[in-house]
């Protein structure tokens, strides 16, 4: 008998679009956590979804949360399926960068360490910058590290955000 092992992935969502049928942003991550158990994605923490400020061009504020799934799935094989579910809401992936989007479904961690190939790379690039990323993933996983520097993603959050003096 194959015996599977379980991959578990910290998984950021985004939106700043209504999807019809759906509904506003934080409509559809609330969607979103029943369209990952459709497929076969187990969720095993789903963090409060809080608002936050376009990056870039998008001048709609954005929904924001993150998810720990379990999986059996290759990194690659999940993003695979994380972009079918994209263009389940409506997501289509051409036209100008950060512009506004149904749904944005990323990768950001994963309990095999770091990834990378042409399509894929964990850790996220840019999530160690990024407040409405750093904010719900503490909120569920304080306590992953980021395999490139080694913090706990509360760590991470918590240099992000601490007040810095102004400057004089």
């Amino acid at each position: 008998m194959r015996r599977h092992l379980t991959q578990r992935y910290l998984i950021a969502l985004g939106s700043n679009m209504r999807v019809p049928g759906v509904g506003s942003p934080r409509s559809v991550l609330l969607a979103v956590r029943e369209a990952l158990e459709r497929n076969d994605l187990h969720i095993e923490a789903f963090a409060p979804i809080i608002d936050s400020a376009p990056v870039g061009p998008s001048l709609r504020r954005y929904a924001n949360g993150a998810a720990i799934i379990a999986t059996e799935l290759s990194p690659p094989a999940l993003l695979a399926q994380l972009q079918r579910i994209e263009s389940e809401f409506g997501r289509r992936r051409q036209g100008q960068c950060w512009r506004a989007r149904q749904l944005d479904l990323d990768i950001i961690l994963w309990s095999g360490g770091a990834w990378h190939d042409s399509g894929l790379t964990i850790p996220h690039a840019d999530f160690r910058d990024r407040r409405f990323v750093l904010e719900p993933a503490a909120a569920i996983a304080p306590d992953w590290r980021d395999p490139v520097t080694g913090l706990s993603i509360k760590a991470i959050n918590t240099r992000l955000t601490r007040p810095r003096p102004l400057p004089r």
